[in-house]
């Protein structure tokens, strides 16, 4: 029986190429997985045509939109998920939710082995490696750019010898990843780190000098869930899409950083997320309101290692399924609505609400009605203080 390679397809050149160059190198059969997460461009059943027509025994395409935003995208927003304390996981949480679809196919095509378009320098080739090997510890992987030296310049030679359906001439300055949640812009011009970016790299976003109106949305959560925009009912799904319209066309969510990337290495990325960020920084105000002091400040904690993980392509590792029980517990009581302004590239908190608000008016005003017993701060300080200062009182002696 001729053995099978799936191989996580995009419909663009690449990944097209490999599908033949897999089948001449290994003499495997190949199954295409497309999967859309919201990157939009083709149609999926363009693309599965595609595969087919480029020498794939069997296509197969998923619509993964909403699960994506409510099982990957949505524990990110819980946990505050900013890698590097900025970026919001774009192509990090997107990789896991391919690798689901990638092993689904492999054990029903009784595939061996599973293939994917990385190079040998980034993450995302421990991404999809890594998430295989804990979902199916028996598939082998394989990386054709990376293990057989596929060269862009081999791939377009490749297209045009086997007279491929794909176009071979054109390509990008950059190199960019884009799924609902955001969009990763790396490579070109933007490996100089001292060049600015300029407005063509940008496209979920307007350029936030631009004079506007500023743009006022109320968010309401329940257990830590985005569930309405404005009083109106939506998914995660919708959540993400309607404000990355709404914030996006007000500049927000702009990112430009060098990361440490997991292979030891420093990188330039650009990012847009509009959606990503005003979903975070509302849900980081509602937390203030309701998550109380201990809590929340070992969330912050949680929030750094979980985002690590997950950046590092450990998705389904012991260490983040443990931290995804903590962050589900500690976002048991952050409901309400916040509100919004969104304008010159930020989105900023005016406004909140909740009826499981640790806030009390009482006890916070400095005027009549006050029910704070000021009286008791001299004794408390007293207490508080004391073990420093038996240490200064020792430390003076000296």
């Amino acid at each position: 029986m001729t053995e099978r390679v799936v191989l996580a397809y995009s419909g663009g050149l690449d990944t097209s190429v490999c599908i033949g160059w897999i089948a001449e190198e290994t003499g495997a059969e190949v199954v295409a997985v497309a999967v859309d997460v919201g990157q939009g461009g083709e149609d999926l059943d363009v693309i599965r045509k595609r595969a087919l027509a480029c020498g794939a025994v069997e296509a197969e395409v998923a619509d993964a939109k909403d699960e994506f935003a409510e099982e990957y995208c949505l524990p990110a927003i819980k946990a505050n998920a900013l890698y590097m304390d900025r970026y919001p996981l774009v192509s990090a949480l997107s990789r896991p939710t391919i690798v689901k679809h990638l092993v689904a196919a492999a054990r029903k095509h009784g595939a061996t082995t599973v293939a994917h378009g990385c190079t040998g320098k980034g993450n995302d080739q421990v991404r999809f490696e890594a998430g295989i090997s804990s979902l199916a510890p028996e598939l082998k992987c394989i990386a054709p750019v990376r293990d057989y030296a596929m060269t862009r310049d081999k791939a377009i030679a490749f297209a045009e010898d086997k007279g491929l359906p794909i176009a071979t001439t054109k390509k990008s300055p950059y190199s960019i990843d884009q799924n609902v949640f955001g969009r990763a812009v790396e490579t070109g011009f933007l490996e100089d780190i001292w060049n600015a970016p300029i407005e063509d790299v940008y496209d979920y976003t307007q350029n936030p000098a631009t004079a506007r109106e500023a743009d006022e949305v109320v968010i309401t959560f329940d257990k830590g869930v985005p569930v309405a925009l404005d009083g109106r009912p939506v998914t995660v799904l919708q959540a993400i899409q309607q404000l990355n319209e709404r914030a996006g066309a007000q500049g927000v969510g702009r990112i430009d950083m060098v990361e440490d990337r997991l292979v030891g290495i420093k990188s330039r990325e650009v990012y847009e997320a509009p959606g990503a960020i005003a979903l975070i920084t509302a849900h980081q105000e509602l937390e203030n309101v309701t998550v109380e002091r201990e809590l929340a400040r070992y969330k912050r904690q949680v929030e750094q290692r979980w985002s690590e993980l997950v950046y590092d392509g450990l998705w389904f590792s012991p260490l983040k399924r443990a931290l995804d029980g903590f962050v589900e517990e500690a976002n048991e009581h952050v409901s309400g609505d916040i509100r919004m302004t969104l304008h010159g590239g930020r989105a900023t908190v005016t406004g909140r609400r909740s009826h499981k608000s640790l806030y009390d008016f009482n006890l916070a005003t400095y005027d009549t009605g006050d029910t704070f017993d000021q009286s008791m701060s001299r004794g408390f300080i007293e207490i508080f203080g004391m073990s420093s200062k038996i240490a200064a009182k020792r430390d003076l002696a000296q």
